[in-house]
C-alpha cells in the first residue's frame, strides 16, 4: 500500500487482519518497523516505549482497542520530509511458537505545497540581456522548474534558466531560478513550479514592461491532460493565501502519475478544487 500526507498533517499506515478475528493482547507481539528502526510496538505486559527510535516515541503509537479487533494500523502525528520510507507491519502470536499473524508494508510519501513564485527583475539598458529571478520556497520534494514565454505559452529552453535548489532548516526545499533572455520590447515570462507529488504547478509572472518588482499568478494543471482537458480533471487547486493550512490536515491514499512529456504550459483557472481525501 502507498499513502501520501502532507507535512505537519497527522497519518494512519494501515495493518488490519483480513479476518479481523478478536486478538488477545496477551498473545500479541506487535512491531512497526523502517528496517532495524523500531517505529512502534505492543509486547505484552510492557507499556514501555524505551524500545522504539526517539524520532517516533512521541509521534507514533498503536491503539489498544483496535488491536483486539485485529486492527494493528499505526498513527503517525506531525508527519515530516524525513517520514517518506517503507514502513513494515509485523504481527506475531504467543500461542502460534511466536509464528507470524500478519505482515505489511506501507510506503509513506511525504509532500508539501511550494509557496507562490515570485518573479523579479532589474532595469537593463536596451539591447542587452533581461535577467529574470524566480523564488519559491517551503515544499516538498524537490521540484521541477519551467520559464514560460507568456507570449505564446510555451516553455523556455532549460538551458536559458540556472536553478538552485536548498534544502532548509525545516528539511524543505527552497529554490532560485535564474533565467536570461535576449533583449525584446513588452518581454514577458512566467516561472512555474512543478510539485510531481502533488500534481500541482504553480507559477508566478514576470512584468511585461522591466521592473524592480514582480506579480504572481495562481495556476494549476493536471499534468497528463491536454491544455483543454486540464480545467475539468484538476487533482488540486491551491489558492494564493492559507496554502499550507489548506492541505495541513490532508493524509490521502493514491497512486500519481504525472509525465512531463505531456506538458502543455500550465494554464490560469478561476475555480478550485479539493484534493480528495480518503485515507
Amino acid at each position: 500500500m502507498e499513502v501520501r500526507a502532507t507535512v505537519g498533517s497527522d497519518c494512519l499506515l494501515s495493518c488490519v487482519h483480513p479476518e479481523r478475528e478478536p486478538f488477545d493482547l496477551q498473545d500479541v507481539y506487535v512491531y512497526w518497523q523502517i528496517d532495524s528502526t523500531v517505529v512502534a510496538y505492543h509486547i505484552p505486559q510492557n507499556n514501555s516505549s524505551a524500545l522504539a527510535d526517539s524520532r517516533y516515541q512521541a509521534r507514533a503509537h498503536l491503539s489498544p482497542q483496535s488491536m483486539e479487533q485485529g486492527n494493528f494500523s499505526l498513527h503517525l502525528h506531525n508527519v515530516t520530509p524525513q517520514d517518506t520510507q517503507k514502513f513494515t507491519c509485523l504481527v506475531f502470536r504467543k500461542s502460534w511458537n511466536m509464528g507470524r499473524a500478519l505482515n505489511a508494508v506501507v510506503t509513506l510519501r511525504v509532500a508539501a505545497n511550494f509557496s507562490l513564485p515570485v518573479v523579479n527583475s532589474s532595469g537593463t539598458p536596451q539591447g542587452q540581456p533581461l535577467t529574470f529571478t524566480c523564488t519559491s520556497t517551503d515544499g516538498y520534494p524537490q521540484p521541477k522548474v519551467y520559464w514560460i514565454n507568456k507570449t505564446d505559452n510555451s516553455v523556455l529552453d532549460r538551458a536559458l534558466h540556472n536553478d538552485t535548489v536548498s534544502v532548509n532548516a525545516r528539511g524543505l526545499y527552497d529554490v532560485v531560478s535564474v533565467l536570461r533572455v535576449p533583449w525584446a520590447p513588452g518581454t514577458s515570462v512566467g516561472c512555474c513550479i512543478e510539485n510531481v507529488l502533488l500534481r500541482q504547478n504553480l507559477t508566478g509572472s514576470g512584468p511585461a514592461e522591466l521592473s524592480t518588482g514582480g506579480s504572481t499568478d495562481r495556476i494549476t494543471e493536471h499534468p497528463d491532460l491536454p491544455p483543454r482537458e486540464s480545467s475539468g480533471a484538476l487533482f488540486g487547486t491551491v489558492a494564493a493565501a492559507g496554502v499550507a493550512a489548506g492541505l495541513g490536515a490532508l493524509c490521502w491514499v493514491k497512486r500519481a502519475r504525472c509525465r512531463r512529456r505531456n506538458y502543455t504550459g500550465a494554464q490560469v483557472v478561476a475555480q478550485e478544487h479539493e484534493l480528495t481525501d480518503h485515507a
